[in-house]
């Protein structure tokens, strides 16, 4: 009788915890008293790594050019972020591509609108980093959008203060103010900074453009305009996008929205002015898109379709009526799910060609990885913890091993090939 009134409390604490977790949202609420009572780790790794579909190069195959550059354009995802959120990541990025020489500064810059010069578009943190001989370079892109939801979320600031906060437990709490941290960002983006969101991510890539390091300004507000972007950036650099959770729809949105302004040419954008000659370069070049946390799925429902769906033969087949207007030759979308993440998914086999523009042409390859632990919870059964199988892929080394030299060729790490079971799919 002793032991089942001990052990009644421990599962109700872990119910609420769980339950809790589950309805709060997305992004990173760290390590807390859910961990207490989660945490508890297995002596030997037996986390699953699962991918299937076509082989992806990674970073690794393009820092070998010997002309252009590899730029990799990082989107966070809900949650109020700062300036310098993906160092970590990027270190250990740096480390598995073998880049141990940083530039002696990052540049920074707050990304400014050309129609309204006081709209605040988010910032954008560039950092340059090379291999030791100076042979291979990479230029890190950190975009944080957040100051542009951050006054619409400052409306639930009352809730967070003392005045309300006392009355709850500690637990509650937390969880509390961090789903007010993170629990309106998809909404927001449903509303009308959805197009400054976008704004911002275009922004970024046409800094991207730039081809020497002293045509980007260190500071300061700025704007960037394609008709500055050298034509041989875009012949010759490999672009690379690292995306986590909400941040994925807008990576999406955000070259989608760019397709569909090069063919309006009633819409007033800088976008426009990317000339026959940019845009045959694009048209030219494979894309890769690694998803963290990846939701696309779920950020799907209640949208309507994309302006150009199910015509991927169309646009992307050499023979095909529309293969002119595309906008790259192959975008490779790489999904990382862990199955114990409840706000991640993987992407089905038919969701790119309903769902996704075609003018994309995207093929999906799903990474089902544990992220987090699965362990025995007090006799109860299996579990993981949820905030770990959600937050954690920027910091799984197997993940990391992935995105840098990806599988199938001539770079995989020896760490995904121990590690991952790859089952090979081409026809997507």
């Amino acid at each position: 009788m002793i032991k089942k009134m001990t052990l009644l409390p421990i599962k109700k604490s872990l119910l609420l915890i769980s339950l809790s977790v589950f309805l709060s949202g997305c992004a990173s609420f760290g390590k807390g008293v859910a961990e207490a009572f989660l945490e508890k780790s297995d002596a030997e790794d037996t986390r699953a790594c699962q991918i299937r579909g076509k082989s992806f190069e990674g970073i690794a195959p393009g820092l070998e050019k010997s002309q252009g550059k590899t730029k990799v354009l990082m989107v966070h995802g809900v949650g109020d972020r700062l300036p310098g959120y993906s160092t970590e990541f990027l270190e250990k990025l740096a480390n598995e591509l073998h880049l141990t020489a940083k530039s002696s500064s990052y540049k920074d810059i707050k990304l400014m609108s050309f129609s309204d010069p006081e709209e605040k578009l988010g910032d954008l943190r560039i950092s340059r980093l090379q291999d030791e001989n100076g042979n291979k370079e990479l230029w890190f892109y950190e975009l944080t959008w957040s100051e542009i939801t951050r006054e619409q979320k400052a409306l639930l600031a009352f809730d967070n203060s003392g005045e309300y906060s006392f009355k709850r437990a500690e637990v509650n709490d937390m969880l509390k103010k961090f789903s007010n941290d993170t629990g309106p960002d998809p909404i927001i983006y449903l509303g009308k900074s959805r197009d400054l969101i976008l704004r911002s991510f275009a922004q970024a890539f046409c800094w991207m453009g730039k081809d020497s390091w002293d045509q980007i300004p260190k500071d300061g507000r700025q704007g960037c305009d394609f008709t500055n972007v050298p034509g041989a950036s875009f012949n010759q650099d490999e672009f690379v996008f690292i995306s986590h959770s909400l941040g994925s729809r807008i990576a999406i949105d955000g070259i989608t929205r760019m397709v569909s302004l090069l063919e309006s040419p009633e819409k007033k954008s800088t976008i426009r002015t990317i000339n026959k000659v940019k845009r045959e370069a694009l048209q030219k070049k494979h894309v890769q898109i690694f998803m963290m946390s990846n939701q696309l799925p779920m950020l799907q429902l209640g949208r309507e379709l994309p302006e150009v769906s199910a015509q991927k033969a169309d646009y992307c087949q050499v023979t095909g009526s529309k293969y002119t207007s595309r906008m790259f030759n192959e975008t490779s979308i790489i999904a990382f799910s862990d199955p114990n993440d409840l706000l991640s998914y993987a992407i089905p086999q038919d969701f790119s060609e309903k769902y996704l523009d075609s003018r994309l042409c995207i093929n999906v390859t799903n990474v089902n990885i544990n992220v987090a632990k699965v362990f025995d919870a007090f006799g109860m059964g299996k579990m993981a913890n949820p905030i770990e199988a959600h937050v954690g892929y920027s910091k799984d080394d197997r993940v990391v091993a992935l995105i840098a030299r990806g599988i199938g060729g001539g770079h995989t790490a020896p760490l995904v090939k121990e590690k991952c079971q790859w089952t090979e799919i081409n026809d997507q």
